[in-house]
């Protein structure tokens, strides 16, 4: 049970992180952990004429993080944004869905429109 506490902890840290970093520049973040029966987003974030759906990975270290990605987790993500994109999107917003991954000691690095799915 330490353990589920520590990584929802570090998962929440990681969030906070990720959006203060989008807010400095120039997103909206709109919501967090938002889920749906498809899957959850961890931050929705706008911009004018622009809504990303993202997900967000920590990991101890930067080579970790090139393994924090995969199809099946992304696939989640993008079908829960296609739930969610009529209660978020602005009229004639472009959507998209990007990562934020998160290790110490570096700052966090945005993958922009992850799924081409």
């Amino acid at each position: 049970m330490r353990d589920r506490r520590a990584a929802e902890a570090q998962g929440r840290a990681a969030e906070d992180a990720a959006a203060a970093f989008l807010e400095r520049r120039g997103w909206r973040v709109v919501a967090r952990r938002v889920r749906t029966a498809a899957g959850e987003v961890d931050l929705i974030a706008r911009r004018p004429g622009l809504t990303a759906f993202v997900e967000v990975k920590a990991r101890a270290t930067t080579a970790a993080l090139d393994l924090a990605l995969d199809e099946r987790r992304l696939a989640r993500v993008a079908a829960a944004a296609e739930a969610l994109a009529s209660r978020y999107a602005g009229p004639g917003d472009d959507l998209r869905i990007d990562a934020i991954l998160i290790a110490p000691g570096v700052p966090p690095r945005h993958l922009e429109n992850v799924w081409l799915g």
